[in-house]
């Protein structure tokens, strides 16, 4: 149909909606953001190599995430756009399917960086410090590529279906409750040291997307009221 002036007019319940929807969203972000901030603190104990290693690997984390996460941003469309047709199987498939296809590139994406981590810091350092430290960061976090393949696919499939509130909740337990103190406790209190700050990560991102699956599985998110 023609645009007309009667499609801008404001409709409070369906702003309402929208905003009830993004809140969940904005949380999201909030809690992922404000961990890895703390984790950046904590890095932060064994001084600017350590900090200067931490920011490598995070700019090459998300330059490497770019295709991943618009893998995960077409699930979520799928899955939403199906189940506004009522082919509710057909949403779960789109959101398996690309959770597959994101497995193969993060696995690959995956290997390839524990093998060249020292090469890849190595080109936008020659301090040994930071050297060591970040290669060992990158190796520690591609180790759960695979898990952060499936989990960020299948977090946006949920947000696709409007459920946003469950990735909020699962973000502030596997993020807050587990990484934040898991970090501080294996950087301060064991010989991994920094290492450990980097395990957190990885160990709490797996845990997020077992506990997504978990939940995608048990299909709240299929009768979800948007």
């Amino acid at each position: 149909s023609a645009f007309a002036m009667q499609h801008l007019r404001f409709k409070p319940s369906l702003a309402w909606r929208m905003i009830v929807i993004s809140l969940g969203g904005i949380g999201q972000f909030l809690i992922a953001t404000s961990s890895w901030i703390v984790v950046m603190r904590i890095v932060a104990i064994f001084g600017s190599p350590a900090i200067a290693a931490y920011t490598i690997a995070l700019r090459m984390m998300e330059f490497v995430f770019l295709p991943a996460w618009g893998l995960g941003n077409a699930a979520a469309t799928l899955v939403g756009q199906n189940l506004g047709a009522g082919q509710v199987e057909r949403a779960e498939k789109s959101a398996w399917r690309a959770a597959q296809y994101n497995t193969f590139f993060m696995t690959f994406v995956g290997m390839f960086l524990l093998i060249f981590a020292e090469g890849i810091t190595g080109l936008f350092t020659v301090e040994p410090d930071v050297l060591r430290i970040g290669t060992n960061c990158l190796q520690i976090l591609a180790i759960g590529f695979p898990a952060y393949a499936v989990g960020m696919v299948i977090v946006q499939a949920m947000n696709g279906a409007g459920d946003t509130e469950t990735p909020a909740i699962l973000n502030a337990i596997c993020f807050w409750i587990l990484q934040i103190p898991l970090a501080y406790i294996l950087a301060t209190r064991t010989p991994l040291l920094a290492n450990g700050a980097f395990a957190a990560i990885t160990v709490s991102e797996t845990l997020l997307t077992i506990l997504s699956v978990i939940l995608f599985r048990r299909g709240r998110w299929k009768t979800h009221d948007a």
